[in-house]
């Protein structure tokens, strides 16, 4: 075959192939190499992209399937440790103590050991953790966990010798099971002191399932802790002629103390160590609220990238702030006085004089009244401040920030359902007396005040943080000096004319660097005075720093205010009960039943509050 039908060849003839129909066939063999190349290129090209996206569609099925078997997990530990702990509470129902505690102590060994595993294996396997959530665990909330960690081990510690001397007539699981849980708090702060911020890249499913195990843990802890402290302050007392109030602690210490009355304590310091251990309650629930917070954003970042944008560290000073910090801590230490007094009353109850017990009451009242009045109207202050406020709101997405607005608005909740059963209560019975106007008062009062509080720390969560505005370097010009530079210009004048004239001639002459510098000198434009750039800079300068010092004085006044209505209801203040109308109108078993939800989550709110107004001042 002739490859080259425009030349006359004799290949045909011959039968090889002559120098055109070589070159020819060559030029063929060629392009179809490089048509060959370049099919083979495309198909490469257009299967990587789908080998990349069925890598992450497996990743992501993967990472799926994890979290819904930890969230199944989780959510069958919840609901039978929700039974368990209902049933125990319950004096009609055949559900023990020790029953509940056995539930308990197998749930804490179990998380026990998955934590001490995760913390070997990470520490033995090289580049286990490669990304960080620099907003997960931050200082404070480690340190707080730390803290209440440690009241939470003194507790243990006053629970295991308050209960050895029950040992020869009761469970010894009721003795098992703080030691357990000692061990426990003690492994857990640690894990979460170190590994708050992991992204977990290996394991994924088992870490999962971990956390999830943790998360419900801490979560039916804490439903026991809240269900033992409800029923402290709700038992009715025996005798009759005080049907309408509520026991005071002495009752819990002795009706529902471990042992029965025919179980009698073998040594005298029982009754010592449970007025202490009783009064540590409350750091133990917050503990295990702040436990299950951490292991919840541990969860979600588990097979998480993290971003590269760092996080902005900001350093913890009252320098400029006066106001806030002073007039919340006179409300707090006004707070604690009429707290004492309250409570004294209370417990020394006495039904021949309700004046005094009333007058207490009414005390009470007037105090959370002031507290919540000051607190709504700098929350309003805080509230314009972001309303002129044009720093530009946070577009990046982080499990952090959504579960403290999560948490924030949900746990808000729970003082929403006790005001609002109050305000009902008080005027369908006419609001008579004093006492019920104050309590009216108090109720409208703070569903106003949780609702500007809420949308106050929302607003301050989600802002960019206030960056430095740098000025730009301004001159004076001095009078002498534009002497002396006039003269510096009639010379070098003289010295471009005598270089002209050398050029003329000629002659090159190897300029000075004296001079050269000094033409350029003149040569550059004269600096701006000051006067309008100045002003305007330090303008915006001075609202700069105003808006800050506004909103730093509103985040620390706020902070003390939450901390004095945390401590109150968190060591015994129970007013509800205290005050007949609510009982009187709903029947006792119902409002008890609505405030032994409600409250837990108010005090964890105001607890929860501390910490996002303590970030909100930081970014201010």
């Amino acid at each position: 075959m002739c490859f080259n039908p425009g030349y006359p060849c004799e290949c045909l003839a011959s039968g090889n192939l002559c120098e055109p129909c070589k070159m020819t066939a060559k030029d063929r063999d060629m392009e179809e190499a490089h048509l060959s190349n370049n099919i083979n290129a495309a198909g490469q090209a257009a299967s990587e992209p789908e080998l990349n996206v069925s890598s992450e569609v497996g990743r992501d099925r993967g990472r799926s399937w994890g979290w819904m078997l930890s969230a199944f997990l989780c959510l069958n530990i919840l609901i039978l440790g929700c039974a368990l702990v209902s049933g125990s509470a319950s004096a009609h129902v055949k559900i023990s103590t020790s029953d509940l505690q056995v539930y308990l102590i197998i749930l804490l060994l179990l998380t026990s050991i998955w934590m001490i595993y995760y913390t070997i294996y990470m520490r033995r396997t090289e580049n286990a953790v490669i990304y960080k959530d620099e907003h997960a665990g931050p200082i404070w909330l480690r340190g707080g966990l730390v803290l209440f960690g440690i009241l939470s081990i003194i507790m243990d510690i006053f629970k295991i010798a308050s209960y050895v001397g029950y040992l020869h007539c009761d469970s010894a699981v009721k003795v098992a099971f703080p030691v357990v849980q000692l061990v426990f708090v003690i492994v857990q702060t640690y894990f979460l002191r170190i590994h708050s911020k992991d992204c977990v890249q290996l394991q994924k499913n088992i870490s999962c399932c971990g956390l999830m195990l943790t998360l419900s843990t801490n979560l039916v802890l804490w439903m026991t802790a809240v269900t033992e402290e409800s029923l402290h302050q709700t038992v009715l007392p025996d005798y009759e002629d005080n049907v309408t109030r509520m026991s005071a602690r002495s009752m819990y210490i002795s009706k529902a103390g471990y042992g029965d009355d025919s179980c009698k304590c073998s040594h005298t310091s029982c009754g010592v160590f449970k007025e202490a251990y009783y009064y540590l309650y409350p750091f133990n629930i917050e503990y295990s609220l702040f436990a299950s917070a951490m292991s919840f954003v541990m969860w979600k970042n588990v097979g998480r990238v993290a971003s590269e944008h760092s996080k902005h560290h900001f350093k913890f000073t009252l320098k400029d702030i006066f106001i806030g910090p002073v007039v919340g801590i006179l409300l707090v230490i006004a707070g604690l006085a009429t707290f004492i007094v309250y409570e004294i009353e209370m417990k020394t109850y006495r039904s021949d004089d309700d004046d005094i017990n009333d007058h207490a009451v009414m005390m009470h009242f007037i105090m959370n009244i002031v507290i919540v009045s000051m607190m709504s109207v700098s929350t309003v202050i805080g509230c314009a401040i972001f309303k002129v406020d044009h720093r530009e709101h946070v577009s990046e997405k982080n499990p952090t920030r959504s579960l403290d607005v999560g948490l924030l608005v949900g746990a808000s909740m729970g003082q929403f359902i006790i005001s609002y059963f109050s305000i009902i209560a008080t005027i369908a019975t006419g609001a008579q007396g004093h006492l019920n106007r104050l309590n009216l008062a108090w109720g409208i009062l703070m569903v106003l005040q949780l609702g500007l509080q809420n949308f106050f720390i929302i607003e301050g969560l989600h802002r960019e943080p206030f960056h430095e505005v740098e000025e730009p370097i301004t001159v004076v010009e001095n009078p002498y000096v534009l002497e002396l530079r006039k003269e510096d210009n009639n010379c070098n004048e003289k010295s471009e004319e005598a270089s002209f004239e050398g050029a003329e001639d000629g002659r090159l002459e190897k300029p000075n660097v004296n001079t050269l510098e000094k033409g350029g000198t003149a040569a550059k434009p004269n600096p701006v005075p000051a006067s309008p750039n100045y002003g305007s800079t330090s303008e915006h300068k001075h609202k700069l720093i105003w808006k800050r010092r506004v909103l730093r004085e509103v985040c620390m006044f706020l902070l003390l205010g939450n901390i004095i209505l945390w401590i109150m209801p968190a060591f015994g203040a129970r007013p509800q009960f205290d005050h007949d109308t609510e009982r009187q109108f709903y029947d006792f078993n119902m409002w008890a039943a609505i405030v032994n939800v409600g409250l837990p989550f108010g005090i964890f709110y105001r607890m929860h509050s501390v910490a996002s107004l303590f970030e909100v001042f930081l970014n201010s």
